[in-house]
């Protein structure tokens, strides 16, 4: 039985502090694309939505979580909702017309995504994939996505994100 993404958050130390400003490749990529942002910094490493949202002074639902998703075919899809909200990979399935759409086994994340699990954000994705967020994203005005590391988010207006990403949107959460 492989553990999976799916219902699990999981977090690993991976940032740079650089004269004391904290650095990652997601706010290099912010700053070269002149995009606003301000930088969310958590006083421990956060071990589960609830808990960053509440080191970063956010509802769960400003969070963006993504989840990688793969069909039988090695067709990847990174989903994203709302860090309130639960995708449903049957969802994204008839969305991407799969016939079977499971969660990625963990060991795969970090080679897919670049990023560790926990802190998997839908912006320079190592390995191409269909970017798909649920239209509840848009509810929000700022959302908050993570920074590449366990330390820290990163809130972003959304017009911004959609701007960067590219997303299809669809209803892709559980009811």
């Amino acid at each position: 039985m492989h553990q999976t993404l799916c219902g699990k958050w999981r977090h690993s130390h991976t940032l740079s502090m650089m004269n004391n400003t904290f650095d990652t490749k997601i706010t290099r990529y912010l700053t070269e694309q002149q995009v606003s942002f301000r930088l969310l910094l958590h006083e421990t490493p956060a071990v589960t939505i609830e808990d960053a949202a509440k080191q970063r002074g956010i509802r769960t639902s400003q969070m963006v979580k993504s989840i990688v998703l793969r069909d039988m075919g090695n067709l990847y899809a990174l989903a994203c909702a709302p860090g309130d909200q639960s995708v449903d990979p049957k969802k994204v399935r008839a969305l991407l017309e799969c016939r079977r759409m499971t969660c990625v086994d963990l060991n795969l994340v970090p080679e897919l995504t670049g990023y560790q699990i926990g802190t998997v954000t839908p912006l320079l994705l190592k390995t191409p994939m269909s970017v798909i967020f649920d239209h509840k994203i848009l509810l929000e005005d700022e959302v908050t996505i993570s920074s590449g590391s366990n330390m820290a988010g990163i809130a972003i207006k959304r017009e911004d994100l959609v701007k960067l990403c590219d997303p299809v949107f669809a209803d892709i959460c559980r009811e």
